[in-house]
């Protein structure tokens, strides 16, 4: 008799991870031996150092208070769904948090040593577990818990980059034509017409034995070797080589170079003794190719018109989609796609000038902005410009001006062309207050930095993260310079740019609840650039610049450096940088989902996993915002 306690376990289980990757007949077993246990409000479930447990727990109903209780400090705050007290499957180690009922709750208490099997049977269980629990270290490649969770597994590493091709899966067909070696090869011929298909497998028992391509029936029926009565078993090529279907662009390319053979089979286990997945042929790794960063790099430097590059730059989200789906490390394919965007940005620039006829009258440099400067516009979304030319004489200042407004108005309208739109606060090149001589742009700043009202504090924001796209490095280098100096005269200005990075909102409120926009055309809509984004960002700017760090524009980057730089903040900024990455590459997959910026997310179509994610990254944000709150003395107003 099915025992009904154990079901309703099991069926609450189901939908929250890391148990939604399990079978439901394993689900159903490890069910019937989870304890349920009442807790009433403000009881311990075990104290801090506290030896480990037999169990870990699942928050059923209620919600689990997480704090260091030596410091007073609460560190997270666990509701339905929620998993806590992993220490003893992971680290076995006494417990480094007290865990306390916040409310009445009912928890669910899971056997360590029944649930330990099936870590090492379902690959997801155990990256979850592994995420999970190091995300309560902050950092989830932490060098203390390194090759130690769960005993005998490792933590997961970044992958090496041992080039594109080597990392990106093919996409083969899995509509497999067949036919026994019996048949005909006229039949064959005429099934393969039909099917509009270069090569037909030859199969038996289940097994592939054999393949019949184009160029065997030229080669063996045109010139009359066979008639065409032939059977597939006399024309066929066997024994047919056969590899796996986790097979790279490289290693397709290699195989077949390798065989003289211009279509593989794949199988289950890449030999011929199990069941054919999938064929694919030399035009399916041309295809692929097709979206590889060198060939698209090529495509662009040679694009003459605007259009020419919008047709690229779909194949280059066409790139980044295959990137995300492949797990390929973020740090990888932002540099990757920023590359390929920038090469973009250059060749609209090379465009434009060669459109205008007449050549620069001075020395210039594009620069880009914003999340394009950082190298972190992975999607196309709006564009931020600005100009610097070289200082004229004051008669030909006019004329000079003149020229370039018109020369940034055919690049802005050039990159709208190609995927991005405009600003609409018109921060663009094309505006004649971006659009200034060397000295002009220095003058600006000195403002900026000596004058720092609210205004100048979001406008040096945004322009401080810039990166040259094309022009004179030397301009940028003297501005940079001149920043710098201006900063280290007067460092107060970074106590007000510390104040601007500590109004963004906060992402969650009371009793961990995500916020959402209350109005306005996405009401109920969580803003991850403003609540998630934005405060790691402005973070690492103000950090930087008052270390007067160069060079390094990239917010992760920015973290990893300042990790270097303090070594008693070198767990907080690690995970800093992990979750700036952490948030941009779950912004970009659901701007590919929604086709639009990723920004503003409904949150009733996130997984409960994902707003698991999410949420690790808010604690972090919290202790980089305290951090900067006390740096630089300053009061947040914090919406």
């Amino acid at each position: 008799m099915k025992n009904t306690i154990s079901a309703r376990v099991a069926d609450f289980l189901r939908v929250f991870p890391p148990f939604n990757e399990m079978h439901p007949k394993d689900l159903d077993a490890l069910s019937q031996e989870v304890s349920i246990l009442y807790k009433t409000k403000d009881s311990i479930i075990f104290e801090e150092d506290a030896l480990p447990h037999t169990c870990f727990y699942v928050v059923h109903k209620g919600a689990v208070v997480l704090r260091k209780k030596s410091e007073g400090d609460i560190m997270d705050l666990c509701d339905e769904g929620d998993i806590f007290g992993l220490r003893p499957l992971m680290a076995n180690e006494n417990y480094k948090l007290e865990a306390k009922a916040y409310e009445e709750s009912i928890l669910y208490a899971v056997p360590i040593a029944d649930f330990r099997p099936y870590t090492q049977k379902y690959e997801g269980v155990t990256n979850f577990l592994i995420e999970s629990f190091a995300s309560n270290t902050r950092n989830p490649y932490s060098k203390s818990y390194k090759g130690k969770l769960l005993g005998e597994f490792p933590a997961p590493q970044p992958q090496i980059d041992k080039g594109l091709l080597d990392l990106q899966h093919v996409n083969f067909s899995r509509k497999l034509i067949t036919s026994p070696e019996n048949t005909s090869v006229k039949s064959i011929a005429l099934a393969m017409t039909k099917k509009k298909v270069g090569a037909m497998l030859i199969v038996e028992n289940g097994l592939p034995v054999g393949i019949i391509t184009d160029k065997d029936i030229r080669n063996k029926i045109a010139t009359g070797i066979h008639p065409i009565t032939a059977t597939a078993k006399e024309i066929m090529s066997a024994p047919i080589i056969t590899y796996p279907k986790e097979m790279t662009i490289a290693q397709a390319q290699m195989a077949m170079m390798k065989n003289s053979i211009s279509h593989l089979c794949l199988t289950e286990d890449g030999t011929p003794n199990t069941a054919a997945v999938g064929m694919l042929s030399k035009h399916d790794v041309m295809l692929e190719l097709g979206n590889n960063p060198a060939v698209l790099m090529k495509a662009i430097k040679r694009a003459g018109k605007f259009k020419d590059i919008k047709t690229i730059h779909r194949r280059i989200t066409g790139l980044l989609k295959g990137y995300l789906d492949q797990n390929i490390p973020l740090t990888l394919t932002s540099k990757v796609i920023s590359e390929l965007n920038d090469a973009s940005i250059k060749q609209v620039i090379a465009i434009a000038l060669k459109e205008l006829k007449n050549p620069p009258p001075v020395k210039f440099a594009w620069l880009a902005l914003g999340s394009q400067g950082r190298s972190e516009q992975l999607l196309h979304t709006d564009q931020d410009n600005a100009l610097i030319f070289e200082n004229v004489p004051e008669n030909e200042l006019p004329q000079t001006r003149t020229y370039f407004l018109k020369f940034s108005k055919a690049v802005n309208k050039g990159l709208k062309t190609i995927g991005y739109e405009y600003c609409p606060a018109e921060m663009m090149a094309s505006n004649p207050e971006w659009c200034l001589s060397l000295s002009e742009w220095k003058d600006r700043v000195s403002y900026w930095i000596t004058n720092p009202g609210p205004e100048e504090v979001l406008l040096s924001a945004i322009f401080f993260d810039y990166s040259i796209s094309s022009g004179d490095i030397a301009l940028v280098d003297q501005l940079t310079a001149h920043v710098f100096k201006k900063t280290e005269m007067y460092p107060i200005f970074f106590l007000h740019l510390a104040g601007g990075a500590l109004q963004n909102p906060s992402p969650t409120g009371f009793f961990r609840s995500f916020l959402v926009e209350e109005d306005g055309a996405h009401k109920d809509f969580f803003d991850v650039k403003r609540r998630a984004l934005m405060p790691l960002i402005d973070g690492a700017r103000v950090l930087t610049l008052s270390h007067q760090v160069k060079s390094i524009n990239n917010t992760a980057q920015r973290f990893e450096r300042l990790a270097e730089l303090e070594p008693n903040n070198e767990v907080l900024f690690s995970a800093c940088s992990y979750a700036t990455k952490a948030l941009l590459k779950f912004r970009t997959k659901q701007g590919l989902l929604h086709n639009d910026s990723g920004r503003f997310i409904a949150l009733d179509t996130l997984t409960k996993e994902e707003k698991i994610k999410l949420k690790r990254t808010f604690k972090t944000i919290k202790e980089l915002q305290e951090l900067i709150k006390l740096r630089f003395q300053v009061t947040p107003i914090i919406g």
